[in-house]
């Protein structure tokens, strides 16, 4: 039998309720801070600032915002100050673009998955060498 709905499902065009409105809602505020970093902001320890994402609560209050820096930890401790005094106008900003009741309070935190990620791939790598190594003295 045919369903009107299972058929708008299949072409994209039906309920998006897969998806919450607080992962929505959090990737628009990780574009919209991406961008005003790149267009807007000029202090100079905000200029290699990467928003890898963001984490809102369900209520939308209360925003984490984690972010990467490439280089030693000096460089990461001078970001996250200079996040910390760009809070108040980036909320300012989502505020007037986003268009919600309330925008939600932000936090920055340093992003140690990239870190992981790195490591992991190093050992990766290494392993992938090894393996390249044993196959050429075997044959």
């Amino acid at each position: 039998m045919w369903d009107p709905k299972e058929t708008l499902k299949s072409v994209g065009l039906g309920p998006k309720s897969e998806q919450k409105r607080s992962v929505r809602v959090a990737e628009a505020i990780r574009n919209e801070l991406s961008m005003l970093l790149l267009t807007t902001v000029r202090d100079q320890k905000l200029a290699e600032v990467t928003l890898s994402r963001v984490e809102l609560a369900d209520d939308l209050q209360y925003a984490r915002i984690f972010f990467t820096v490439p280089g030693e930890k000096k460089r990461q401790i001078s970001a996250e100050e200079g996040l910390q005094r760009a809070k108040g106008f980036m909320r300012s900003h989502l505020a007037k673009v986003l268009n919600m009741r309330y925008t939600p309070e932000l936090h920055f935190v340093y992003d140690h998955q990239a870190e992981k990620v790195i490591e992991i791939e190093k050992l990766l790598q290494e392993i992938a060498k090894e393996k390249g190594d044993d196959d050429e003295s075997g044959s």
